[in-house]
């Protein structure tokens, strides 16, 4: 098991910060950070409802804002903090964008590809791996989450 760093507990508030930005304009309240440096190089959340474009999860988000910041599609270096564990399009553009580590706070059973249903970024086959982490402020992950669900089906 991983030892949590105590820098992972504030990066994940940043990228939760992101995920209320997203419950504000009704998407689906999904944040992340992409950190490199201990610094916060790219923000991003949610905005497929709204820009009617299903790719434009939170972390395509950060990690285009990311690569537009480095000037450079690699991104070595970098972690990836993101309140719900990344689903199979957005665990291979961490693959595909050479991030060193995956931070995530709640775990997702139905599409989670970090972990729950499969582990892509850790597949030996690919020809880039990085290291996860789960259940970071998994509680208040879990909860922006619980609660927009429940607003919408009222």
């Amino acid at each position: 098991m991983l030892k949590i760093a105590q820098n992972d507990e504030f990066f994940m508030a940043q990228a939760l910060k992101e995920a209320k930005k997203a419950y504000q304009k009704d998407e689906v309240p999904i944040g992340a950070v992409v950190v490199k440096d201990s610094t916060i190089i790219a923000r991003g959340y949610n905005q497929k409802v709204n820009k009617n474009n299903t790719i434009l999860h939170a972390e395509i988000v950060a990690l285009t804002k990311a690569m537009k910041k480095t000037k450079d599609w690699r991104l070595t270096g970098c972690t990836l903090y993101v309140t719900l564990e990344p689903c199979p399009m957005c665990a291979g553009a961490c693959i595909n964008s050479r991030v060193d580590r995956i931070v995530f706070g709640a775990y997702d059973k139905k599409a989670g590809c970090c972990g729950s249903l499969y582990n892509l970024p850790t597949d030996k086959r690919f020809n880039h791996r990085a290291i996860v982490q789960g259940g970071i402020l998994e509680n208040d992950c879990a909860k922006i989450l619980s609660d927009y669900f429940a607003k919408r089906r009222r």
